[in-house]
């Protein structure tokens, strides 16, 4: 059915399609009668299978539907009358595939096929309705979800009930993905739309309760829990039957699954396929294991073992009797008895008893300082432990990626046998940090040595088995520079690669343009001759590349050697310049404070920062003050505002020490004066100083607009504003009015504080240039440096520069 669905929605007339005309497609497909491929319908009835109303079916669905020539459709009249009883559908793709197409094509549905199609689409989206005998069948799990979006979501879910294993897990898409996530990615993917729809679609199904997406182990799991619940009824109710509760897969060759027993898929459509199928290909992991043959006796049916033809020897990796495989079949190289099984099974005939002549390595596959006497053995235990293992590893990763070659294993050495091992976990610890899900590297590996021993011609035509497999078999060949190629195909996602087929495009393009010279050149040639120029032409287009090739890379690596070795004196320059900066730091730090002498304050210690700040603070209230309260051309009145404003401050700091002072006495009295260091206990002073300066700022600010805003350049500019207001068109009719009159207002009252803070900005910047505060003292003149030397010469030394001085 997955095959079907996508053949389908894969038709060319189908492609941009909108989402009700899509769904339309599946579910007149699936509603098809089996014998003339005809499906009557009214709009109205197709309607409420894609969740729309008839109007939409005749305006939007049948037209693009039959243009695309996707659809044939015809009105169905009462006979003898011209009474439209409905319309007879038919899907272009059914006819053609019946008529045109052989046996295999997907869309040749039998009637059996077509009864499960339109029973998965009812499951899904069928809208319920009321049988003749009053028997009632319930909507599909979206039957009642209708409206905008509602075909987009029956869609959406139909396609991944069909990608849904049977836990109820969707497998999703690898690769790249955006911040959307790889769940709306996947379904991006199975709808061919934008990831940030693809999200939209996938909440609005988590909110009908049909789809859950979660967190599992840091990656996105996306569940369809009906999925989940159909399967384990249909397991419970085999088991109420007395039949095994889990699904009997088709009987497959060993070499076609993951260990010999296993089966992945029976669909003509799987969705685990590494083979060149589509784009939709993607990996997978083995499936269940297959349940024993009759002739299977010897098994334990026993509660313990649960029936599964692994139970009880995840050790010895014994196939049990009466299981046949290709791998029990003797080759050419190897004789019947040397293909027997080994002595692990126990007696028995068909179990294999301890052969005569164990089979030992073939001693072309030693390497030269592993031949002879000499290189054998001296302990029995490392005797035992060469011994050549007839069944595969005990580890299920190793016996899934080993189950295709499992007879060329038994062919091994037991040394030989433990350097395929090595060498199959290499590589799939390598597939595995490659690949988006780590899990499927087995079945990744399994896949390329199917291909590898299909290449060959099958087991009977290797000659050296450990060679193949460590040479040939398990080495990945990329057929161009992405490291996920493996003989054209990528490891990822299982899709064509696109690189190689880049490359094999440009050649060809390259081949049709030589031709096309030659033609134009030498148009006399025959086949022969154009064919051996063609062929000299791309020799020495090839031998130019490969040069131009050696040249890029002979580039490339001067740049690379010029990049190391400039970020090499980029980081050189980099620790020198920390290295000075840390020395300057140093330095600085240990200056004395330019205010009163403090030791090691890095030029100015916190209460002299402290003050100095305050200064500037007070400085600035008195500018604002003077603003609106002095005559900016007269220096005495600005300096009696200063002096009026330090005082002020002045009263306002010894306030805040004084309270400072209290609180610090009641919060510890008796040790306030006696235990605290007093450079504390003045910088914290210097603090609340500044903290008292920083707080009164502000409403000599306020204070200042305020008294602006009353100055005749602000009436003036007020009242400007105000008539300009009710000057305008929209008032000009009424300016009186209510409206008129508050929009003038607020007018006036804008123009006024912008005004008046253009004053003050004005008188600041005029009281800094032009006038001298007295805070400001004039610079005495700096002595020559003769003078200051030997000032500097007769100071003393501390004990850290005496200390400096002697280490230097």
């Amino acid at each position: 059915m997955r095959g079907v669905v996508h053949e389908l929605l894969g038709h060319p007339g189908l492609k941009g399609a909108p989402d009700v005309a899509r769904l339309a497609a599946v579910t007149l497909a699936a509603k098809t009668r089996c014998s003339d491929l005809v499906v009557r319908l009214t709009s109205r009835e197709l309607g409420r299978w894609l969740g729309v109303g008839p109007s939409t079916v005749g305006h939007v669905v049948r037209p693009k539907l039959g243009g695309e020539y996707v659809v044939r459709s015809r009105d169905a009249l009462l006979p003898g009358t011209n009474v439209v009883v409905g319309i007879d559908w038919q899907v272009v793709a059914l006819w053609e595939a019946r008529h045109q197409h052989g046996l295999d094509h997907p869309l040749r549905l039998s009637k059996p096929e077509f009864a499960v199609f339109l029973r998965l689409l009812e499951a899904v989206c069928g809208p319920g309705w009321v049988h003749a005998d009053g028997t009632k069948t319930e909507p599909g799990l979206l039957g009642t979800r209708t409206g905008p979006g509602a075909a987009t979501d029956r869609l959406a879910l139909l396609l991944l009930v069909l990608e849904a294993r049977e836990t109820g897990v969707v497998r999703l898409r690898g690769g790249a993905v955006d911040r959307h996530g790889r769940a709306a990615a996947t379904l991006a993917w199975l709808l061919d739309c934008e990831t940030a729809e693809a999200a939209t679609v996938l909440r609005r199904l988590e909110r009908a309760g049909v789809v859950s997406v979660r967190q599992d182990g840091g990656r996105e799991q996306v569940l369809v829990p009906a999925v989940r619940a159909a399967y384990r009824e249909m397991r419970r109710v085999r088991r109420a039957e007395g039949r095994p509760g889990a699904l009997v897969p088709r009987p497959r060759l060993a070499g076609d699954s993951a260990g010999g027993d296993q089966d992945s898929s029976g669909s003509v459509f799987p969705q685990v396929n590494r083979r060149k199928s589509g784009s939709r290909a993607g990996y997978g992991v083995a499936g269940h294991h297959a349940y024993h043959s009759p002739g299977a006796t010897g098994v334990d049916q026993s509660a313990d073992g649960g029936g599964f033809s692994g139970y009880g020897r995840a050790d010895t990796g014994v196939m049990p009797e009466g299981t046949r495989t290709p791998e029990d079949q003797p080759t050419a190289e190897q004789p019947a008895a040397a293909a027997a099984p080994p002595p692990e099974c126990g007696g028995g005939p068909l179990r294999g008893e301890q052969p005569k002549t164990p089979p030992t390595p073939d001693a072309s596959d030693l390497p030269a300082a592993g031949r002879g006497a000499a290189h054998e053995p001296k302990h029995a235990s490392e005797r035992a432990r060469r011994q050549p293992r007839a069944g595969l590893p005990a580890d299920l990763r190793l016996r899934v990626a080993l189950g295709p070659v499992a007879g060329l294993w038994r062919q091994l050495g037991g040394w030989q046998q433990d350097q395929v091992a090595a060498a199959t976990k290499t590589e799939l610890a390598r597939l595995s940090s490659m690949l988006e899900q780590p899990g499927d590297a087995p079945q990744v590996l399994a896949d390329r040595l199917t291909d590898r021993l299909a290449e060959t011609g099958g087991e009977t035509w290797v000659s050296t088995p450990f060679g193949w497999l460590t040479h040939r078999g398990l080495k990945q060949r990329p057929a161009c520079s992405d490291r996920r190629c493996d003989d054209g195909i990528r490891l990822d996602t299982g899709g064509d690669c696109g690189t190689c087929g880049n490359m094999i495009h440009l050649r060809r393009a390259h081949r049709a343009r030589i031709g096309t010279d030659l033609d134009r050149e030498q148009p006399g040639l025959t086949d022969t001759e154009r064919r051996q120029l063609v062929e000299a032409r791309l020799r020495e287009h090839t031998a130019a590349q490969a040069q131009d090739l050696a040249r890029r890379r002979e580039r490339a690596a001067a740049e690379q050697a010029r990049r190391t070795a400039a970020r090499a004196a980029a980081e050189a320059r980099a620790e020198r310049k920390r290295e000075a900066e840390a020395a300057a730091a140093a330095a600085r730090k240990a200056l004395p404070c330019a205010d009163c002498g403090q030791q090691r304050s890095a030029g100015l210690c916190e209460a002299c920062g402290y003050r100095r700040r305050t200064e500037a603070l007070i400085e600035e209230a008195g500018q604002i003050a003077a603003t609106w309260t002095a005559d900016l051309t007269d220096p005495a009145d600005i300096a009696a505002v200063f002096d009026y404003v330090r005082t002020v401050l002045g009263h306002d700091i010894a306030l805040a020490h004084e309270k400072f002072l209290t609180m610090m006495e009641q919060e510890a009295p008796g040790e306030f004066h006696g235990d605290l260091d007093p450079a504390a206990v003045t910088s914290a002073l210097a603090f609340r100083a500044l903290q008292t300066v920083e707080e009164v700022l502000p409403e000599y600010r306020s204070s200042a607009l305020r008294r602006l805003a009353r100055t005749p350049q602000a009436e003036t500019e007020a009242r400007r504003a105000y008539t300009a207001e009710q000057n305008r068109r929209w008032y000009r009719a009424n300016p009186h009015g209510a409206d008129a009159v508050a929009a003038a207002t607020k007018a006036a009252d804008t123009a006024r504080t912008r005004t008046a803070q253009h004053l003050l900005d004005t008188r600041l910047a005029q009281l800094r240039q032009q006038t001298t505060t007295p805070t400001e003292q004039p610079a005495a003149a700096v002595a020559p440096w003769s003078d200051r030397l030997v000032e500097m010469a007769a100071r003393p030394l501390d004990d850290e520069t005496q200390l400096a001085a002697a280490s230097a």
